[in-house]
């Protein structure tokens, strides 16, 4: 049952204040769970939803619109958890004009920019120099609705700049309470106005009245004379003496204000430049500005630059932008090369990876750095598992050697030891635990009490399988996320905003799928063969034995330490299969895990017919009182307990085959199964028919005719051939009434293959001994008979050819 969810809760939001149409991010818990969950956003009473992106349940990124409330909470609306609440407030501030000077924290659009100095034919003031209040009172703004004013002149604006200026619209709006004689002062201050503009524009022809006079003189008389004369020789003289005097009067003003002018020429040429440098500042810093991000690691910094830079200068054909915009390149390129770098290190986190990734795709880098990451994580992993297998090869062959000195330096120390006395017994020393090395790899649990200690250290292999599954299952999940989210496209963009990028990464997969799925099956066929060289080294061909082994397998591991690595490796195959990794990848660890099973299972059984071989060391003739010794019941235990060593290997986990699927393993098992019950009647038959000097009988005397046969043997007593043949009879009618059916059903109960087989050739073959036996026994009883009868049977020379043949 899912848990209802909260409402949202607004905690914070950056910046607090601002104008219209500033971009905020929107800070808080529960803030919905999907861009489709998120149905209203408000900032100080106006609606920002157009404008909301959600970029998680803690972040929403959008601008403030024109709202009415100069402050005002911050409240979001989800379709999961209804209206929120809001713990802080935004300031909406009023738009200021900024002038080219003014510092800002926002980039300002570019505008036209008139200079009065330099552009002298312009009468009009730039828009930064015109009074803020050209009526010269003060300015009472009304509380008219912005909307019923835009209604009531439409087409029309109250900026008294524009061409469609309303004086009517900007009276309201600014002086709706004014009285009218505040009005009669603002008409004169206007007037007043009027006229300083007309006599500044009277001042210029009041000052060059008498120079204009003059000129008007000259001219005048330059006509008269012409007139009187009316010669060529005087209208050219004339016209010459004019031209020099203009020449004349033209150089002595160039001369006077020469140096004025080429003053203010380069004045106006330094603050033009002065002014460039200001305005485009962002440019021209920019370089340096991306070094120091780099170094500092603010490449998010670096990239919103970047962007900025190209979308203004990209394209432009000012040298000196080119220039600095060519800078500018070099060093994106040589952030690529680094963030490429990075992206490529082993190990990294995925975090890590997604995070170059999109910055690399921000910067627009050739080629496909996903995918670069992908082989790259792919060949670190291969180089991990075969640099974990020499290293605990070489680890192995370190020990064997350093073994193989002790056991000499021990030796040669003994037999140079005072304390060695060669007629004597040996006294303690290691060397007797270096004798049990090979009975501690077999791991029988009939072994002696001081192999403890050598059977709990693990092998080498097993060590190294459990290093090496637990590598992969480490490593291979952020390789296969990797993989994910290079698929569904979330490696460029968390929403949706790079939809380009995103259609371009899933495309990329779709044609890389299968190159991505020989990558996962190479990892998972060089962990099966990693462990097949460590443990089953005859199931790999020649080549792949020098790639994939190299340990020195003195003897095979027991079956405990077998069914302890099949128990890891199914850990791992889970964890693998949790990933959603596709079965067919995974199919070769399930062949892999029974084999192991199957491999197992014949070394166990093995094993126990080792063990029941030397249950005949065992035998201490203390006989019940139905005749029985302890070597049925330890025969019968020793099954029992292999089989329980072996009920987590026979149990199928889900996905896994019966290990009996085999016809071969099934016969395997069944021809073991038989040795083990053969192994044990052969046991028996060497006591019966053991030497009596073989046989220490110290403690063993007994009549055969008293009638407390076996109650009368005990550890005193001595025992004859007869009687050890009578107690080997006893044991092996208990074995064929009991023991041989018990073990049988222990065997189904198991899921053993052919286990009618297996019993009715342990019958046959404990009836034969009982047979043999019993005949033994009878010929040791008769043999005093015969020979009392036989001297008198050859004294009457009678002959058994001359008897009828006995009936019944």
């Amino acid at each position: 049952m899912s848990r209802a969810r909260q409402p949202p809760l607004v905690t914070g939001i950056s910046p607090n204040e601002g104008i219209s149409w500033t971009k905020v991010t929107i800070r808080g818990e529960n803030l919905g769970t999907g861009p489709a969950d998120l149905i209203g956003l408000t900032i100080c009473g106006h609606n920002c939803l157009l404008t909301a992106e959600w970029m998680s349940a803690s972040k929403i990124v959008c601008r403030v619109g024109q709202a009415k409330n100069d402050k005002g909470d911050i409240i979001v609306t989800t379709k999961s958890g209804g209206k929120g609440t809001s713990t802080v407030s935004f300031k909406l501030l009023k738009p200021e004009k900024i002038g080219i000077l003014d510092q800002s924290a926002v980039w300002v659009d570019e505008m036209n920019y008139y200079d009065m100095r330099t552009d002298r034919n312009k009468g009009i003031p730039p828009l930064s120099l015109r009074p803020a209040n050209p009526l010269g009172i003060e300015i009472d703004k009304g509380r008219f609705p912005q909307k019923d004013l835009e209604s009531l002149f439409p087409g029309m604006s109250a900026d008294f700049t524009s061409e469609n200026f309303s004086a009517a619209w900007y009276l309201i709006e600014n002086h709706s309470t004014t009285s009218f004689d505040q009005l009669k002062t603002a008409v004169v201050n206007l007037k007043k106005q009027a006229n300083k503009k007309n006599e500044g524009s009277l001042a210029y022809v009041k000052g060059g009245l008498s120079t204009f006079f003059e000129a008007q003189d000259a001219l005048s008389a330059i006509h008269q004379k012409l007139e009187a004369d009316g010669t060529e020789k005087v209208e050219g003289s004339m016209t010459q003496k004019l031209e020099n005097v203009l020449n004349r009067a033209s150089n002595t003003a160039d001369t006077l204000f020469q140096e004025v002018l080429g003053r203010k020429d380069k004045a106006d040429s330094t603050r033009n430049a002065l002014n460039v440098l200001q305005r485009f500042k962002f440019l021209f810093n920019l370089p340096l500005n991306i070094e120091r991000n780099i170094q500092k690691g603010d490449y998010d910094v670096v990239i919103n630059d970047y962007e900025k830079a190209k979308s203004l200068f990209g394209k432009t054909e000012v040298q000196v932008f080119k220039k600095y915009y060519a800078e500018v390149e070099t060093r994106i390129e040589a952030l690529r090369e680094l963030l490429l770098d990075k992206l490529l290190e082993t190990p990294s986190t995925l975090h890590d990876q997604k995070r170059y990734i999109r910055y690399l795709s921000d910067l627009h880098a050739p080629g496909d750095p996903a995918w670069q990451c992908i082989g790259a994580q792919h060949q670190w992993i291969l180089q991990l598992m075969h640099n974990c297998k020499e290293s605990y090869v070489k680890e192995q062959k370190g020990k064997d050697t350093f073994l193989f000195h002790l056991y000499i330096y021990i030796c040669n120390a003994l037999l140079h030891s005072p304390m060695l006395d060669l007629d004597g017994d040996v006294r303690p020393s290691p060397i007797g635990h270096l004798s049990q090395t090979a009975s501690l790899k077999r791991g029988s649990s009939f072994q002696s009490g001081r192999d403890d200690a050598w059977r709990y250290k693990a092998p080498q292999q097993v060590v190294f399988v459990e290093k090496l599954t637990k590598l992969v299952v480490s490593q291979l999940p952020n390789f296969w996320k990797l993989w994910v989210s290079y698929v569904n496209g979330s490696l460029f963009s968390e929403t949706a905003e790079k939809s380009g990028q995103m259609e371009r990464s899933k495309k990329n997969a779709r044609q890389r799928q299968n190159d991505f799925k020989k990558m996962i099956q190479e990892v998972m066929h060089s962990l099966v063969k990693l462990i097949r060289g460590a443990l089953l080294p005859f199931s790999l061909r020649e080549g792949e034995l020098r790639q994939y082994g190299g340990w020195e397998m003195k003897s095979e591991l027991s079956g405990q330490w077998l069914t302890h690595v099949i128990q890891t490796v199914r850990l791992s195959s889970e964890s693998l299969t949790a990933l959603e990794i596709p079965n067919d990848m995974l199919q070769i660890i399930q062949d892999l895990i029974l084999d192991l099973r199957v491999r197992c299972i014949i070394v166990t059984l093995q094993h126990t017919a080792e063990d029941i071989k030397r249950l005949a060391e065992k035998e201490d003739w203390v006989v019940d009182n139905e005749g029985l010794t302890s070597l049925p019941s330890q025969f019968e235990q020793c099954i029992i307990h292999s089989l329980q060593s072996l009920k987590t290997v026979l149990d199928c986990k889900p996905g896994e085959a019966s290990v009996f699927q085999q016809q071969k393993t099934q016969e395997d098992v069944c021809q073991l199964s038989i040795g083990i019950m053969q192994g044990f009647i052969d046991c028996l038959e060497q006591l019966s028919t053991k030497p009596d000097g073989d046989i220490d009988t110290s403690h063993l005397s007994v009549d055969i005719s008293s009638p407390d046969l076996f109650g009368s043997i005990h550890e005193e007593s001595s025992l004859s051939s007869e009687q050890r043949l009578l107690i080997a009879l006893s044991n092996c009618r208990y074995l064929e009434r009991h023991t041989f059916l018990n073990i049988a059903e222990h065997f189904e109960k198991h899921g053993f293959q052919g286990v009618d087989k297996i019993t009715q050739v342990s019958m046959e073959s404990l009836k034969e001994l009982d047979q043999r036996l019993f005949e033994m026994y009878i010929e040791f009883k008769a043999d005093p008979i015969v020979g009392s009868l036989e001297p008198g049977i050859y004294a009457g020379y009678f002959d058994w050819k001359d008897c009828l043949v006995p009936t019944g």
